[in-house]
């Protein structure tokens, strides 16, 4: 199928400004598409992945992808989506936001391709230079405050009397606009896609590049993901998942797939990854026969974690993972321990209680809360519900040292199948 077919089978198409016409222009061969992404921290966010994710399916079919660092509007913030103004940001944090997401940029799209490289632009570059009055005479002129004011993005803010809408957010919609009318002009762009609280400003380009240029261009809206239970898509329970690996690990990231809601994971496989409509069908089929399996799941998490951090996090992710299902420690990597470390409750343990002939593992049970007291412990030893480092441990008798410890200075402890508590020596 086409690539507006494959997104319209993908659940990706939540408007589209001339759709008849915009199928016909896509399949009469490669259009030139940009998608903006505003530097309003140093990494983008899972929530970014859609539209991200998009463009790379337009230049896996053949077309020109555009990603626009948002260096001019991130100066500004965009006020759609937000009920209160964004904080300013100075121009260094802005570079550094700037060239975080670049990297980001480049491991999604591919930049090298001899046929049709994506290209990465800074609308700084085109803005900056431009006057003020300039501006205003050559680009504020084709807009109406009427037409601006109408625009869901801006009214929302302007019913809410307590917050308002500065002048300064209020003119976001025209540099949005300015940069579909310059790329159109420089780079014979014709597509512009985005969130679907984007539609305003995607509107507002189309109608300045028909004015100015008196050219038909279009605008494809993504939907904005929520969750089965209404959530916003892209929060844990630590906060936002970011695509950038010092924010959000990979062994993270990878969690936050896998926890994926039963209800939203056939819908996510289509969204988020490049697998294709048979594969996916199976895995909705087995999903549907077995969810307790949990294939979809870690499809899903295993193909996102792969897209962005590589194979050998991902099997790392993997095996993080299993160990908190009972899987064995040989090999792992201390990194990939630390990860668990902070999944799982976490309490000190003396190191000098290890020496010698060590410690009793009832005591170490009962200290760790995973036993009310050191007889309940024996009890649980004895009936086989203990594991020492995902080992079981029956001998009431058993005393734990130094040698135990991983990487010299954690016990992972089990009881039953998922409770879990490290010791880790102080």
């Amino acid at each position: 199928m086409n690539i507006f077919d494959e997104l319209e089978w993908r659940g990706l198409v939540a408007d589209c400004t001339d759709a008849p016409e915009l199928k016909k222009r896509l399949e009469s061969g490669p259009i030139v598409l940009y998608c903006g992404f505003d530097p309003t921290a140093d990494s983008l966010h899972a929530g970014s992945l859609v539209p991200l994710l998009a463009l790379r399916r337009f230049q896996l079919a053949g077309h020109h992808a555009i990603a626009v660092a948002g260096g001019a509007t991130g100066m500004v913030g965009d006020p759609s989506g937000r009920d209160s103004e964004r904080k300013l940001l100075n121009k260094e944090t802005l570079n550094n936001n700037i060239a975080g997401i670049r990297e980001q940029l480049r491991r999604m799209l591919d930049f090298d391709c001899p046929i049709n490289p994506a290209r990465l632009l800074d609308n700084a570059e085109w803005t900056a230079p431009v006057s003020l009055l300039d501006f205003l005479r050559d680009i504020g002129k084709h807009f109406s405050v009427n037409q601006m004011i109408a625009k869901e993005s801006v009214r929302a803010r302007m019913e809410d009397r307590e917050s308002g809408i500065s002048y300064t957010e209020f003119s976001y919609m025209l540099l949005q606009a300015f940069d579909f009318f310059h790329l159109f002009q420089a780079h014979q762009c014709e597509l512009q896609i985005g969130g679907s609280d984007q539609w305003g400003n995607i509107t507002a380009g189309m109608e300045l590049t028909r004015k100015k240029a008196g050219a038909h261009v279009f605008g494809l809206t993504l939907p904005l993901i929520l969750n089965s239970d209404g959530t916003k898509f892209g929060k844990s329970a630590a906060g936002a998942v970011w695509l950038d690996a010092r924010k959000t690990s990979a062994y993270r990231f990878y969690q936050f797939w896998i926890r994926t809601d039963d209800r939203d994971v056939v819908r996510y496989l289509k969204f988020f990854t490049f697998l294709g409509r048979e594969e996916i069908e199976a895995l909705a089929a087995q999903h549907t026969e077995r969810p307790e399996a949990r294939a979809a799941h870690k499809a899903l998490a295993a193909a996102m974690t792969d897209l962005l951090h590589g194979p050998t996090a991902t099997t790392e992710a993997i095996r993080a993972s299993d160990i908190l299902f009972g899987g064995g420690l040989e090999g792992i990597a201390e990194s990939t321990f630390n990860e668990i470390v902070g999944e799982v409750p976490t309490r000190e343990l003396e190191k000098a209680k290890l020496e010698r002939a060590g410690a009793p593992l009832p005591e170490i049970l009962a200290a760790s809360g995973l036993c009310p007291s050191k007889g309940q412990a024996r009890k649980d030893i004895e009936g086989g519900g203990v594991y020492v480092n995902n080992i079981r441990e029956s001998n009431p008798q058993r005393h734990l040292g130094a040698a135990d410890l991983l990487f010299g200075k954690h016990l992972l402890l089990r009881k039953g199948k998922r409770n879990y508590t490290v010791m880790s020596v102080k």
